[in-house]
């Protein structure tokens, strides 16, 4: 046989053997502590349950593959009486109740909070890896299943660490706008000293650089269309002179890749504020199933200095910038998020929030493959309570 259910329980043993429960950091209080000072939209009297709590339930339910808020609701009537007892819970909540609240909660304080908290706790002094420049992506999202009638899907931008996915920072997008202007205050609450701001051609925008170069960061920008100066300035550069300086060549998904970065200082000259280093990637993609073979060249723009980050530094900064992706993938395939029918006021934002959360969450704790670390979790509810410091 060519997969045995041994061989199929070995891999999800190997998961599982990654486990490691988050570190206790000095000075950072227990993510249950910060759930439950977030402002409560509820009217004080004829409240049942602490707001903490709620959250907490949704949270703990979400790592255990809980992907509606029907499921959480079960989740909680499932659950043992000391479980809930943990949680905060006399009784089990509806799923009316907890849509009711995820409906009216305020998504800026809720992203702010849940931002705060793994920002601090992805930033282990220990780590040496943490004291070189860190990528942040900034990249956008659609919830496909919160559109109702006329009205368009709730569109989210979200501010991630390359470095095990952690949500910095989330604002939704207004009605009739764009990413654009939510740039400036999605950025807005983080400290950008010592991180990358990676992003693709819509944030390739003269006021973007400056808002990062002020708040003290660097930036990576993709240059396309939107800046056709910049980008014929960029064509037009001695590439054929400058040697290659990287390249990688990895398989998967059916296709190999070949990749090859040049890097040009020109400090000053770039029509682009801060540039001082132009990058050129060309990209071969060939398809095994069809043999087809497509090269294409992607230019792209940065503040960073050469002894700051070389040609190598620059690939990976580059390359870590569709982690967000990944990111989105599991929110849609393992959370199955565009298949939720969360409509109602910021139910949907706040349902995104918590998916991030528990991603981050799970991502700190050591696993690699999401969907085995749920499966662990609904069965192990001890280490899920752990997540929030909550002994079981």
């Amino acid at each position: 046989m060519p997969c045995s259910l041994i061989d199929v329980l070995q891999r999800h043993r190997e998961d599982v053997d990654l486990l490691r429960l988050p570190a206790e950091l000095p000075g950072l209080d227990a993510l249950s502590k910060v759930l439950d000072r977030l402002p409560d939209p509820r009217r004080v009297r004829g409240r049942r349950y602490r707001l903490g709590s709620l959250l907490a339930l949704c949270l703990i339910a979400v790592v255990g593959g809980a992907t509606t808020l029907a499921g959480i609701a079960r989740y909680a009537v499932d659950a043992s009486p000391e479980v809930r007892a943990k949680i905060g819970l006399r009784r089990a909540p509806r799923a009316t109740t907890l849509g009711r609240l995820l409906s009216r909660l305020d998504g800026d304080a809720f992203d702010d909070a849940v931002g705060a908290w793994l920002a601090r706790h992805a930033s282990d002094p220990a780590d040496e890896e943490a004291l070189e420049l860190a990528g942040v992506a900034v990249d956008g999202k659609a919830v496909r299943g919160s559109r109702t009638g006329e009205n368009t899907a709730v569109h989210l931008l979200a501010a991630v660490l390359h470095k095990g996915q952690a949500v910095l920072s989330q604002r939704q997008i207004a009605v009739k706008s764009n990413e654009i202007p939510a740039f400036a205050p999605l950025l807005e609450r983080l400290d950008l000293r010592g991180r990358v701001i990676t992003a693709d051609a819509m944030h390739t925008q003269t006021g973007h650089a400056e808002h990062i170069a002020a708040r003290g960061g660097h930036y990576i920008l993709v240059v396309k269309g939107n800046q056709k100066n910049l980008r014929r300035q960029l064509r037009h550069l001695p590439w054929p002179k400058v040697p290659l300086q990287h390249r990688t060549r990895e398989q998967g998904h059916g296709r190999r890749e070949i990749r090859r970065l040049k890097v040009c200082t020109v400090r000053p000259g770039l029509l682009f504020p801060h540039a001082v280093q132009a990058i050129e990637v060309k990209r071969r993609r060939s398809n095994r199933k069809t043999g087809k073979t497509t090269i294409k060249t992607i230019y792209a723009v940065t503040s960073l200095a050469p002894e700051q980050a070389g040609p190598e530094r620059l690939a990976e900064l580059i390359r870590g910038h569709w982690r967000v992706e990944a990111l989105h993938h599991v929110r849609d395939v393992t959370f199955t998020e565009d298949a939720s029918r969360v409509r109602t006021g910021t139910a949907p934002r706040a349902m995104a929030t918590i998916r991030n959360l528990a991603i981050g969450l799970i991502r700190q704790a050591g696993w690699t493959n999401i969907a085995a670390a749920t499966d662990h979790y609904r069965s192990r509810t001890d280490h899920a309570l752990q997540l929030l410091d909550l002994e079981a």
